[in-house]
């Protein structure tokens, strides 16, 4: 399908749920209570997404955030009441009919704030081409939408250009954990239901480190629908682009844990427990969450073993194992991790993993970092087998 056939088909459909009221069919999780106190109820009813980008405690007072796909302007009104009447808050749309609405609602949000004026401007424009200046955006957004665009490389380089440099991205999207099919990614309804044009959560985050984000980390997850086997799924992802580096009194970093090993989107490996030399860059980036968590960062080398509070390790309990149709997809902030039972993760890649490893994948150290599907099409009843013959697992 031409790509401007699918813009136009994508525009022509939000045009229409604006107009009649439809429920486009993508997971929320919107405090509406709370959103009714000071956003109208015409913007209310129009609001699609996949998350909540802006109300995860991303955004900050007095900061500038941008707004990818804005639609009836839910987010940004958000938004606004987060950064204060000191911040900024625009919002990039393709749809006239969007626009329209949240023009019209800005300024009764401005007088339920407590605002002078609306502190929110809506532009129209496309999201691979955003009416935005280059690097002043302190935080972009972005609601179910990039899904949508024919090209999301083009999207990320565009995310990308926009940032401040320390800027960072909150977006909520829906993915897949397999390519999606030809017979689906032709069908114009299903582009529509942030369906057809799903990357893989593997292709998804590799398009953002291309584009120059680094430090790109799960924020949340949520299953949506399974079609044919392929599983879509919510993911929230957060990534930086890091200022430049100066000088800097770190010298060192050594991985505490739980993984016994990670590769950085740098490309450096650390074994935990060994100090690694690192430059100025590599500082800066480990020093960002959720990275920061996982180091010592020093100026000389230190050395970690399991008498240290600082070392962290998750071993499998020592008994059988049960296949219950698990797959564990690593989502950042690393390329690959190993874990202490032999099982090496590539980030966005699907791994099949059974139950005692499941338990290992659920402790905090590793919850956050890991989207956990399961692939079994009805409740397995398998028999506990031993994985190894030494008794380890897989």
């Amino acid at each position: 399908m031409p790509i401007d056939e699918i813009t136009q088909k994508v525009s022509e459909r939000y045009a229409k749920a604006a107009n009649t009221g439809e429920q486009m069919c993508c997971p929320t999780s919107y405090d509406m209570a709370q959103l009714k106190s000071f956003i109208p109820d015409e913007v209310l009813k129009i609001s699609y997404g996949c998350g909540t980008p802006a109300g995860l405690k991303t955004v900050q007072a007095g900061e500038t955030v941008l707004d990818i796909g804005s639609g009836g302007g839910i987010d940004c009104f958000e938004a606004s009441r987060l950064v204060g009447p000191s911040g900024r808050v625009i919002g990039v749309d393709m749809t006239d009919t969007m626009l329209d609405i949240a023009r019209e609602n800005a300024a009764a949000v401005a007088a339920n704030l407590g605002y002078p004026a609306s502190n929110v401007d809506f532009r129209k424009g496309m999201a691979d081409a955003m009416p935005v200046e280059d690097g002043t955006i302190d935080l972009i957004i972005s609601n179910c939408v990039i899904n949508l665009a024919p090209d999301k490389h083009k999207v990320f380089r565009e995310m990308f250009r926009v940032a401040k440099p320390g800027g960072r991205f909150t977006i909520s999207d829906i993915v897949s954990d397999q390519t999606v099919p030809q017979y689906l990614v032709h069908d114009t309804e299903k582009w529509g239901n942030c369906l057809s044009g799903a990357l893989t959560l593997a292709q998804y985050i590799a398009g953002m480190a291309d584009a120059g984000f680094l430090g790109i980390h799960l924020v949340k997850s949520s299953p949506w629908q399974v079609i044919d086997g392929i599983h879509f799924f919510s993911v929230t992802l957060t990534g930086y682009r890091l200022p430049s580096a100066t000088s800097s009194l770190v010298r060192y970093a050594t991985l505490r844990g739980p993984f016994n090993r990670v590769v950085d989107e740098r490309g450096t490996t650390y074994q935990r427990g060994i100090p690694q030399p690192i430059g100025p860059d590599d500082a800066v980036l480990l020093s960002y969450p959720p990275l920061a968590d996982h180091f010592v960062l020093t100026s000389h080398p230190v050395w970690l073993d399991q008498t240290d509070p600082r070392w962290t390790a998750v071993f499998p309990a020592q008994t059988p194992c049960t296949w219950r149709g698990h797959y564990a997809l690593l989502a950042g902030p690393f390329v690959e991790a190993a874990d202490d039972d032999h099982h090496v993760y590539r980030r966005g890649e699907p791994v099949e993993i059974c139950s005692k490893t499941l338990d290992v994948l659920h402790t905090e150290g590793y919850a956050p970092h890991f989207v956990i599907l399961n692939r079994a099409g009805a409740q397995v009843s398998g028999t506990a087998v031993t994985c190894a013959p030494d008794g380890g697992c897989c």
